[in-house]
């Protein structure tokens, strides 16, 4: 997931990143080869870039991604780490804005190309900020999956839970290949399948698109259909813990319904009930 770019200062699509073309210096960050890139719609991609081997982060976790401007400052956006923190390799998810200044660039980058990597990555949506509980919400729309595709491959997430539900709400089906994709291959992974075979729920839905489910997951939640479907109880501040990623209106509208069901926000200092990625939202 990543926060969507401000307007002014639009860099033609057109711009290539030029191989090797980064300081060798970066000062707070480190330069990385881009591995991969998987492009699933014309507003979706995911890439792949090196790990240094001094880089730790927890499952939920965020970190600064950029390229260099003209000028040689750093262009920098938070992106969520979509990679396990086991991988030898980091993962991220990312829109495509036609005029941001980063993205607009980002999104033409092929392997072997490089990137800038901030090297403190930080968050609130981590197990560590909730209580114990017995069935974990991970409520997200658009590229807000991301740091759940980091959580769904950590074994703590299964340790810790007895059901583990992912929802993911986008506009057309295409956008759901991404996490479609993401839940085949943990289940099929060989360190962490067989506990996601037997706790992970995926349910998804599109607002635009005619879908096997229509509609906005937070409309399904206050209406009870979303429980109804999963066929569990409605949330109970007593069993469930939520974890929110995604547009702004979703993190706006889960966070009142955690709240009037006395639910309360958790945070690294002091865990609780539901958490909220308060440093940036996505589109959805």
């Amino acid at each position: 997931m990543t926060m969507p770019d401000p307007m002014p200062e639009p860099v033609p699509a057109a711009t290539p990143v030029a191989k090797n073309a980064i300081s060798a210096k970066p000062g707070p960050f480190t330069v990385e080869t881009v591995l991969a890139v998987k492009h699933f719609t014309d507003r979706l991609f995911s890439f792949r870039i090196t790990r240094p081997a001094s880089f730790r982060f927890r499952s939920g976790e965020f970190v600064m991604i950029g390229l260099p401007k003209e000028d040689g400052k750093p262009l920098l956006r938070a992106y969520s780490i979509a990679s396990p923190f086991w991988d030898e390799a980091l993962d991220f998810y990312s829109i495509k804005v036609a005029d941001g200044p980063l993205t607009s660039r980002l999104q033409h980058i092929q392997p072997g190309d490089e990137v800038l990597l901030g090297r403190k990555p930080t968050g609130t949506l981590v197990l560590d900020a909730l209580k114990p509980g017995k069935r974990l919400y991970m409520i997200s729309t658009g590229t807000g999956i991301a740091p759940f595709a980091s959580l769904i491959r950590d074994p703590e997430t299964y340790e810790k839970f007895d059901e583990v539900i992912l929802t993911h709400t986008c506009r057309q089906n295409a956008e759901l290949t991404y996490g479609e994709e993401l839940v085949a291959a943990t289940r099929a992974d060989e360190l962490i399948g067989e506990m996601a075979s037997e706790k992970l729920v995926h349910f998804t839905s599109v607002t635009r698109d005619e879908g096997p489910v229509k509609g906005r997951v937070t409309d399904m939640m206050n209406t009870g259909e979303l429980y109804t479907r999963l066929g569990v109880p409605a949330l109970d501040p007593a069993t469930d813990r939520v974890m929110i990623c995604g547009s702004e209106g979703l993190l706006k509208d889960v966070k009142q319904i955690c709240l009037d069901h006395n639910f309360i926000e958790g945070s690294n200092a002091a865990p609780a009930d539901f958490v909220i990625e308060k440093a940036f939202v996505a589109t959805d």
